[in-house]
């Protein structure tokens, strides 16, 4: 059909995810280092335009709300100008045994400050 499947929308914020967190100097090596996986919990999309072969494609992102022991990031992807999808992403921040524990400062803080913009 040219265009891109629904399911494959989830890598773009997952990769844009990724380079957020080392943009901040907090990669996520750093949290498996320190034996953490931030778990997805839920993950919503509304597809707006389709994104087509080749297109280039910016993932705009912020992290939208936190408390103790989840964070959701919100994603707006945009081809040219024109929005293409938005989304969101819960996540809880677990051990390798799976046990849930508390978020560090920086990450709560990050939902409380004015909109912090990152492509």
């Amino acid at each position: 059909m040219g265009i891109v499947h629904h399911s494959r929308y989830f890598p773009y914020l997952e990769e844009a995810r990724v380079a957020y967190l080392r943009h901040l100097d907090h990669p996520y090596q750093e949290w498996q280092a320190a034996g953490l996986n931030a778990a997805v919990l839920e993950v919503a999309l509304r597809y707006r335009q389709p994104l087509r072969f080749d297109d280039e494609v910016d993932v705009h992102l912020v992290v939208a709300s936190a408390t103790r022991t989840t964070f959701q990031m919100a994603y707006l992807l945009t081809v040219g100008n024109a929005p293409a999808a938005t989304g969101v992403t819960v996540h809880g921040l677990i051990t390798e045994s799976g046990r849930p524990v508390r978020l560090p400062d920086w990450l709560i803080a990050l939902a409380q400050e004015p909109v912090r913009r990152a492509r």
